[in-house]
């Protein structure tokens, strides 16, 4: 069997009324099926969530209230459509992958399903054993980047890209189809990173030796797909961990919080009923 990046994949993404997983509402939504040398398909979503968006949202995703309340899909169908595309391609066994996929999107989709339907993500679709995250992968492979700006982070969809040689256009950005397919992209560049020998990899990556140790954490990625899924647990685990830490930490200066908290289950996290509304 081919390595899993060069395996067919269906990248999912989703842009929402705000930033928290258990109170967003799906504004847009797509999933393309893509790679293992067969055509790409894409499916989008346009979705009126039935209540105000937050602001900074419209900022990010330019999809008003009154756009989606004129040209959006009821969410009750809206979110039934797209769990049903969600659940047959984890049916026939191809990975969903997505940028902060495991702690954003798939919660989300899996709230939304629980809100408008009464049942969770994986009670109609089948356990997520198959996810590829690349905010994780990108998190462990390459750890310790920096920001490339105050406004940029370094792990966010655009520096991800841009760091594995693709090209990022902010006019499109933030669309869930742009980002779902960028992300996809990704996969496939890290993938690729992973399954060459280490003296071919790009130089940028052979210098990550200096600073792990005695091998690259990109030969982290080069198992098959099902054991890089147990692997992201491990890892979204451990960057969780290491980030409460910090953050109780005299390190954190002005975001300091000696009781803070951070959830590190992935890719699927236990959910608050009280906030399913």
């Amino acid at each position: 069997m081919s390595p899993w990046y060069m395996q067919r994949m269906a990248a999912l993404d989703f842009e929402a009324s705000d930033k928290e997983v258990e109170t967003a509402r799906i504004v847009s939504c797509a999933l393309i099926h893509v790679g293992g040398g067969m055509p790409t398909q894409t499916r989008t979503w346009l979705v009126n969530p039935g209540i105000p968006q937050e602001l900074g949202a419209i900022a990010v995703h330019k999809l008003t209230d009154e756009h989606l309340a004129e040209h959006g899909m009821p969410a009750d169908r809206a979110v039934a459509e797209i769990g049903k595309a969600v659940a047959e391609a984890i049916g026939a066994g191809i990975p969903l992958v997505g940028h902060n996929l495991g702690s954003f999107d798939l919660n989300l989709l899996d709230r939304e399903s629980r809100r408008h339907h009464g049942t969770g993500l994986e009670e109609f679709a089948g356990p997520l054993t198959r996810v590829i995250d690349t905010l994780v992968l990108d998190k462990h492979a390459a750890p310790y980047r920096k920001r490339v700006s105050e406004t940029q982070g370094p792990y966010q969809m655009r520096t991800t890209a841009e760091t594995y040689g693709l090209k990022w256009d902010e006019e499109q950005a933030h669309g869930a189809e742009y980002d779902a397919l960028r992300s996809a992209q990704a996969a496939w560049k890290m993938g690729a990173i992973a399954h060459r020998p280490a003296a071919e990899r790009p130089d940028w990556v052979q210098a990550l030796r200096n600073r792990r140790g005695p091998y690259e954490r990109f030969d982290d990625l080069a198992v098959d797909i099902d054991d890089l899924h147990r692997r992201q647990i491990g890892w979204a685990a451990a960057d969780a961990a290491s980030y409460q830490e910090w953050l109780r930490s005299e390190k954190a200066g002005e975001k300091r919080d000696p009781n803070a908290v951070v959830d590190g289950a992935w890719p699927m996290r236990p959910f608050a009923a009280e906030v399913i509304q």
